[in-house]
């Protein structure tokens, strides 16, 4: 695996950072398009990453902190298709599931679309069960909710 460039996007982000991750999500979650808004407001309240191997962008992260009583955290890792395979989804899945622990989580979550059969089967052989599904408004993707067992 090549090494990755992991560049932070917090609410002080430049509007190319913030591109840059809204560009990732939207490729690969074309069902829950977002705003350059949407991504300022998710940069100042989450942790994301913007992902790149030797200089092109190959995916992002997003970790949402620990809440409810059962401090759940919700973690993502998101490889572009032309990158996947290569073990960067892993990488970038490892450093949030860090970041969520250190967060304080003791209960991690993860959704994914039941059209990115790539996602489902990565979550589920990092140990996610399927916890609900449900439809996506105006939308016949199904969207699925995995929680990490154990």
């Amino acid at each position: 695996m090549t090494a990755l460039d992991i560049q932070h996007v917090d609410g002080a982000a430049g509007d190319e950072q913030l591109e840059a991750w809204r560009y990732v999500h939207n490729t690969i979650i074309p069902a829950h398009l977002l705003s350059l808004a949407d991504v300022r407001e998710r940069a100042a309240r989450n942790h994301l990453e913007l992902a790149y191997a030797e200089g092109e962008l190959i995916g992002n992260s997003t970790v949402r902190p620990p809440a409810g009583a059962d401090a759940a955290a919700m973690v993502a890792a998101r490889v572009l298709a032309a990158h996947r395979g290569r073990g960067h989804g892993g990488h970038l899945y490892e450093r949030a599931l860090l970041k969520a622990r250190e967060l304080g989580a003791r209960v991690i979550e993860t959704c994914v679309l039941e059209s990115t059969e790539d996602g489902l089967r990565f979550a589920e052989r990092h140990g996610f069960v399927q916890t609900e599904r449900y439809r996506l408004d105006g939308d016949p993707t199904w969207g699925i909710d995995l929680r990490l067992a154990g």
